[in-house]
């Protein structure tokens, strides 16, 4: 049962220092309402026998979809699935246990903890606690009751409701929750809204608001010249080629809304003066295309659980036709929307060089 800390930074744009912050605050900790995709009502037999999503398969996507099918019924915002999801993961990892880690109560007794949640006695008859839907219901209960839960960081919200003791138990599950509830959105009718998930489609703004993210340290940039690449744009002086396309601003906003810390390797090379390495980096004036080197500090190869976890968030919002690299560097997968190309196992590799519009978050 446990959370995460909120950083903001200050830059030396007037205009752009409350456009920034905006951004910023769903980037290190975002509150739980921020950016969440809505699943909407899914079917569990719309979920594909080999379905899987960050290495969680069929039968953890089916308990994952209880858990959102029963906050909808409960009309609670789509923040509230990503929350359960979350939640449920970090107490067992989306498998409905029939047993606890019999841990010890504050009071002495041992804690007689089961189901998705590892809820105990106090909150239900076991057939309750081991049914997927009602344990999620009995966890949005007392979600709801918590007072301003949707401006709390995802995990000290779910602390509130499963009193963990560490609060922050629960941020390491959040992006992966996240592109769950994604990927669930792509099997439902009529969803994909969000609460709090869209970013601006004005490149000037996404530029200020990763700006502020350098800033604070929740973005690295690999090489002081993508760096620069990025002001440019912010501060409205960036040259013909040295352009960011506005779907690469918005998918760098994005993955920084979902994971506390970002690398960057990769940005515009025709503006940078190199030519080498994938077409998207330097074709059409270059900016087309952005190289992720590692999320939450952690290198990328194209198949880490973070970096299926990107590539599972961006299916869903991305226009179709957009590429991703390093197909070679995993087992066979497919994303909706996305194509996949080869490419070298030390990066993931995001492209829209063959795309005509922006992705599906714009404001």
């Amino acid at each position: 049962m446990n959370a995460g800390g909120v950083i903001f930074g200050v830059i030396a744009f007037p205009m752009a220092l409350i456009l920034g912050l905006v951004l910023a605050v769903t980037s290190l900790g975002a509150p739980a309402g921020a950016c969440t995709p809505s699943a909407g009502t899914v079917d569990g037999v719309t979920i594909p026998a080999d379905a899987t999503v960050g290495g969680f398969g069929r039968e953890q996507l089916l308990n994952a979809a209880a858990i959102t099918n029963a906050a909808a019924a409960a009309k609670l915002p789509a923040a509230a699935q990503a929350l359960g999801v979350q939640a449920a993961i970090g107490e067992s990892s989306l498998v409905n246990l029939n047993y606890g880690d019999q841990a010890m109560n504050p009071d002495g007794s041992t804690a007689d903890s089961i189901g998705l949640f590892q809820q105990q006695s106090s909150w239900g008859t076991a057939a309750q606690r081991l049914d997927p839907s009602t344990a999620a219901v009995l966890f949005f209960q007392r979600l709801a009751a918590v007072p301003n839960w949707e401006t709390l960081d995802p995990s000290i919200a779910i602390s509130s409701v499963q009193i963990n003791a560490d609060p922050y138990h629960y941020t390491q599950y959040r992006a992966i929750a996240v592109a769950i509830t994604s990927y669930l959105a792509t099997l439902s009718p009529g969803a994909g809204g969000s609460d709090g998930c869209r970013v601006s489609g004005n490149a000037v703004v996404l530029a200020q608001g990763l700006v502020v993210a350098m800033e604070n340290g929740s973005l690295t940039l690999l090489e002081p010249r993508y760096a620069s690449q990025i002001t440019n744009m912010a501060n409205g002086t960036a040259t013909a080629d040295c352009t960011i396309d506005v779907s690469v601003l918005q998918t760098i906003t994005l993955v920084l809304n979902h994971f506390p810390r970002v690398g960057v390797s990769d940005l515009n090379r025709k503006c940078a003066g190199d030519n080498l390495g994938t077409l998207a980096h330097w074709a059409k004036g270059g900016g087309n295309a952005v190289d992720f080197y590692s999320l939450n500090g952690a290198a990328l190869d194209g198949a880490t659980p973070d970096n299926l976890a990107l590539l599972d968030l961006l299916s869903a919002v991305v226009p179709a036709g957009t590429r991703a690299g390093q197909a070679n560097c995993r087992p066979v997968r497919t994303w909706q929307n996305i194509t996949q190309i080869a490419d070298s196992c030390n990066h993931q590799h995001i492209d829209f060089l063959f795309t005509d519009g922006p992705l599906n978050v714009s404001s």
